[in-house]
């Protein structure tokens, strides 16, 4: 099959006189409709009888999409083969697609602030319980008193220092909300938390503004921690929270102002080199890379720093399980920073790749067959047509179904007059018409929506726009991926 776009109604395969090239009436033309333009002028079999296999190396090159045709009627029409009216042999107008709604999920949804749902990962309650624990064995240290108790106060503790990240996330969200960059969702997660960004910022100073509002909400939370502080008295219990939120909010801060990605500084310093270079991906390279010597830097750095007893304990008390867990606790951050930098990296590069992948260039050519047309029949007229995908109409034209390629491949070409479409087809759901506008994340989002191996690509108007495989688009992003920036 012929891998093209049709604008307007796939045609019957039956037509006598048409143009090989292209399977279309050479003097019939819709100025209402133009064709993209022609990448080839050759056409392809629907299938490649000798081997049963799809021929598909043409997927990179669109051609022009076969036109409606006006057919003759009267006695010099050709006999019909499908006994239904050759004067109307159309597809019909289908519903406009609409655009997906799915529930991103990710966890305990929480909540919805400003329309965007919060989860809790379930790594959270591990942290939870770490965290517990930790901070339950510091207050044995300072508040002896408290005995079992301190366990409450330690979860109390770990709740309140989570609420502090998602007001940090929600800075993020609400920058982004402000710049109208949908948000995907929150996540609270085993370090920290995550606001998932749809779309990249269009200027250098709102991504600048977008990383900075995270940290500068952290500091002000140590700031008001600070101030509610000086109202208690120190040793008791308000105290030892306040104080400990005050400390973990200031770490929070100072930890994501580092400049390397994934942190919001590495997000800062991309503002910056993107600021001075033009290039958002230049930003994004060397903000990725510095987050990778950050790493290192940690993994290295941080059980070096707490056997000097630079960070509060001395050499001698840092030895044993300490130093095992100091380790450990470094090559996770570290791990952390390092995968997240090549994420950004890596999702950098698709989002200047994905414009590429538009339904209207990948959609195959499409024939109309009707429920009882046996499949080598409706194969013939798509080889004629040089179409690569059939479409199961009603007597109205309205599409019913998509016959499934793998489905054809599976059947023996000896079986094939004897085997219906009907019987190889998916029936239409909502989730399977898509715009023939749709590109990018877009295209994507709409094909993660509804999983199949063939869409149905429909104009804004309803007119049957053809058929778009799954194996095309994930082959062309494949191909685009691969391709240097």
């Amino acid at each position: 099959m012929d891998e093209s776009g049709g604008s307007g109604q796939p045609r019957s395969g039956n037509d006598q006189s048409t143009d090989r090239h292209t399977g279309r009436t050479a003097s019939t033309a819709d100025p209402a409709h133009p064709e993209p333009a022609t990448a080839d002028t050759t056409t392809e079999p629907a299938l490649n009888e000798r081997d049963n296999e799809p021929n598909d190396e043409r997927n990179d090159k669109p051609t022009e999409p076969a036109k409606p045709t006006e057919e003759p009627t009267g006695p010099d029409a050709p006999a019909d083969t499908t006994g239904r009216n050759r004067a109307t042999p159309r597809l019909g107008k289908s519903r406009a697609p609409q655009k997906p709604k799915k529930e991103p999920g990710g966890g305990l949804l929480m909540g919805r602030p400003f329309g965007v749902p919060v989860y809790v990962a379930p790594s959270w309650f591990l942290v939870a319980a770490l965290i517990t624990w930790v901070f339950g064995g510091q207050l044995d240290r300072v508040l002896p008193e408290l005995g079992a108790l301190r366990y409450l106060v330690a979860l109390f503790f770990a709740v309140a220092f989570y609420a502090s990240v998602l007001v940090h996330e929600l800075a993020h969200t609400v920058a982004a909300l402000r710049y109208k960059l949908p948000v995907r969702r929150i996540q609270l997660q085993f370090f920290g938390g995550v606001s998932e960004i749809e779309k990249e910022s269009e200027t250098p100073g709102r991504e600048f503004v977008l990383a900075f509002v995270g940290p500068l909400l952290s500091l002000i939370l140590a700031g008001v921690f600070y101030l509610a502080l000086q109202t208690v008295e120190s040793g008791t219990v308000p105290g030892v929270l306040l104080a400990g939120l005050m400390i973990s909010n200031l770490i929070v801060a100072a930890f994501n102002l580092l400049p390397g990605l994934p942190l919001d500084g590495g997000r800062m310093l991309r503002a910056v080199v993107w600021k001075i270079t033009g290039k958002p991906m230049s930003g994004t390279i060397a903000a990725a890379w510095v987050g990778r010597a950050l790493a290192v830097s940690v993994l290295i750095g941080l059980p070096l720093l707490t056997q000097s007893g630079a960070l509060g304990s001395s050499a001698e008390d840092s030895v044993g399980m300490d130093t095992v867990t100091d380790a450990l606790l470094a090559a996770i951050l570290a791990a952390i920073i390092w995968t997240g930098a090549g994420n950004s990296l890596r999702m950098a590069r698709l989002r200047e790749h994905l414009p590429e992948l538009r339904a209207r260039n990948l959609t195959r050519r499409a024939v109309p067959v009707e429920t009882n047309t046996p499949l080598s029949e409706a194969l013939r007229r798509a080889n004629d047509a040089g179409a690569r995908a059939l479409v199961v109409v009603d007597p109205d034209g309205e599409p019913l179904s998509l016959v499934r390629e793998a489905a054809i491949v599976g059947v023996p070409e000896h079986r094939r007059p004897w085997v219906s479409v009907s019987g190889l087809a998916q029936d239409l759901t909502d989730g399977m018409r898509v715009s023939a506008e749709l590109s990018g994340e877009e295209l994507l989002d709409a094909l993660r929506a509804t999983p199949a191996t063939e869409y149905l690509v429909v104009e804004e108007s309803g007119e049957i726009y053809g058929v778009l495989s799954a194996a095309d688009v994930e082959r062309a992003f494949v191909k685009a991926m691969a391709r240097p920036n």
